[in-house]
């Protein structure tokens, strides 16, 4: 069986964690934890980085961070992970959902500027697949309503928007570390943050809605209870997993991307009869290999491809379903204008197998596969 999916691995990882054991430190931001905050910073050029437990509490975070209420309404697609929408849940917000582009499978920045109201506290876009949202337009319609732009990034590490890192371009960006994702740390993530006014804020709120980052850098001689938080903060342990793979980012990134282009130049006969749709990616985006997605017919094409491929010994999957049609997506949210491709298009959506250590002989079976499916 080809896995979907195999956590990265390069080797280091074991010595790295047995290493934050012997520091004698392996809860938070101990050696390996700033290791990885400081590298993260530099290759995308945030004013702060800080590693968290989940992107799910990095975007909690960056809910808190912006102060959204009971009330408040937060533009998104449906077409995404719960995630996206259950941190400005649990603050009491409503998540207005908006179309997508059957092009990127991201938010339509068309849509955006009809749904805004005297409510509107913020949009989040999500790169889907680690191809950017149209940011420009985004940011300028969130400048002229005051609004927060909070980036969901989870799959957009090492991918850029005109040459800026995605998550660095509104005013905090989430990234995700979870096993599934380019770079892992079992379970974590981090939050970008663009403005330095919000830094000692994130991280009270990161230590429990203490002050005990400023106590640990000795700038306060006890620290306290400050403010409300939550405990967000990883183990230096799994810093140190993540810290191995952010050694060799590049090489990881560019062995996807190898694959991802293998993909995608074997898949266009099938594109070039009408059999499939393949991935689009805009100028001015460089996405990073995160996944490689093609589209059927509709779904019970899919279906049938699916089942196929996992008898011929291929993992591969659908995707999201969306949002608005979930039990508490009907409780939760509202969806703005018309589902015009939504529910289509990710209806039709299916993922091959993408890791960092496919190879391409297991790509060209994948690709034989499909192929025997459609009968070419």
């Amino acid at each position: 069986m080809i896995n979907f999916n195999v956590p990265p691995f390069t080797g280091k990882e074991m010595e790295y964690i047995r290493q934050a054991i012997e520091n004698q430190k392996i809860c938070g931001d101990g050696i390996f934890t700033k290791k990885c905050n400081e590298w993260i910073e530099e290759q995308t050029g945030t004013k702060k980085c800080l590693l968290t437990t989940s992107c799910t509490h990095a975007t909690e975070l960056a809910a808190l961070l912006a102060q959204i209420k009971e009330g408040d309404e937060v533009i998104m697609p449906a077409f995404t992970f719960v995630s996206t929408a259950d941190a400005f849940v649990l603050r009491g917000a409503k998540a207005v959902f908006v179309d997508i582009r059957p092009d990127t499978m991201n938010i339509d920045e068309t849509k955006i500027e009809a749904a805004i109201t005297e409510r509107t506290r913020a949009i989040v876009p999500v790169h889907y697949a680690g191809v950017s949202c149209e940011m420009d337009t985004i940011m300028a319609i969130a400048r002229k309503y005051n609004l927060f732009v909070i980036e969901d990034a989870a799959q957009g590490m090492m991918a850029t928007y005109r040459g800026q890192a995605l998550g660095s371009i509104g005013d905090f960006g989430c990234y995700s570390f979870h096993e599934t994702k380019n770079f892992s740390m079992g379970e974590g993530g981090a939050i970008l943050l663009q403005d330095e006014k919000y830094i000692e804020d994130a991280e009270i709120i990161r230590e429990k809605g203490t002050n005990r980052s400023q106590y640990n850098r000795g700038q306060v001689d006890k620290y306290t209870w400050i403010n409300q938080g939550s405990s967000y903060l990883p183990s230096d342990m799994n810093a140190a997993y993540l810290w191995a793979q952010l050694e060799h980012a590049k090489e990881i990134t560019d062995a996807r991307l190898a694959r991802w282009h293998q993909y995608d130049v074997l898949l266009q006969p099938l594109k070039e009869r009408g059999l499939l749709e393949l991935p689009v990616i805009p100028e001015g985006c460089v996405h990073n290999g995160h996944m490689y997605y093609a589209k059927a017919k509709d779904i019970e094409e899919r279906t049938r491809l699916l089942d196929f491929l996992k008898k011929n010994g291929v993992w591969a999957v659908y995707h999201y379903i969306p949002l608005h049609t979930a039990p508490a997506g009907k409780k939760f949210s509202i969806f703005y204008g018309e589902d015009r491709y939504t529910t289509k298009e990710s209806e039709r959506l299916f993922r091959l197998p993408m890791f960092y250590t496919l190879k391409e002989s297991e790509v060209n079976y994948i690709v034989d596969k499909v192929k025997e499916f459609y009968h070419i």
